[in-house]
């Protein structure tokens, strides 16, 4: 089997814009045994890649066969040109879905602390939470403490040991900061005291 002639394309190309159904299997019976050898070989596609990319730049053709100029090319030329570029656009897009993955795979592991380090955080946290009650810190305070120590940031979240989760979220978002300030400010003077203490 063997590609169709300049004029053979010329007609074909003629039928295909007049719209005629038997055109569409005509261009698919002449040019995709080609274009996927081309893509097998040149561009070392899998029967996959080469199948999908090849049917998308005949499908595009199809849809819109004046963005074809037969002064400039070779129909068959045209079609393995999109092809090509079909293929390469692919696996443009498949590098970035890899990237955008592999990065947010690394922020996962950067934020995803490990085993023994969140031991240790609790640890800390439960004898800081040991010393401030010896010290009459309300419970409420201590609640709050709790949350910020094992790293809560949502404002509903802790609004809620203070009971202040039915306040409007500006307002809540003032009051939550404030208090969170004033609680961490205790734990540093506390961590003052102990350093002394030590000296």
């Amino acid at each position: 089997m063997s590609y169709p002639s300049r004029e053979e394309e010329r007609a074909l190309h003629d039928r295909v814009l007049n719209r005629m159904p038997v055109a569409n299997k005509e261009v698919f019976d002449l040019f995709v045994p080609f274009m996927l050898k081309t893509l097998s070989l040149e561009m070392r596609c899998d029967q996959e890649e080469a199948r999908e990319c090849t049917f998308r730049a005949i499908s595009d053709y199809l849809d819109q066969p004046e963005s074809y100029d037969r002064d400039q090319s070779l129909l068959r030329s045209f079609l393995t040109l999109a092809a090509r570029r079909n293929v390469l656009d692919s696996r443009r897009s498949e590098q970035k879905r890899i990237v955008r993955e592999q990065k947010f795979a690394d922020v996962v592991e950067l934020r995803t602390r490990p085993p023994n380090e969140v031991m240790e955080t609790a640890v800390e946290t439960a004898l800081a939470l040991k010393r401030l009650e010896r010290r009459n810190m309300k419970p409420s305070d201590l609640g709050l403490l709790e949350l910020v120590l094992q790293g809560e940031s949502s404002t509903l979240a802790l609004a809620r040991p203070l009971g202040l989760e039915g306040l409007p979220a500006p307002e809540r978002m003032r009051v939550v900061k404030q208090n969170r300030d004033r609680v961490l400010r205790q734990l540093r003077r506390l961590g003052e005291e102990d350093s002394h203490d030590e000296s």
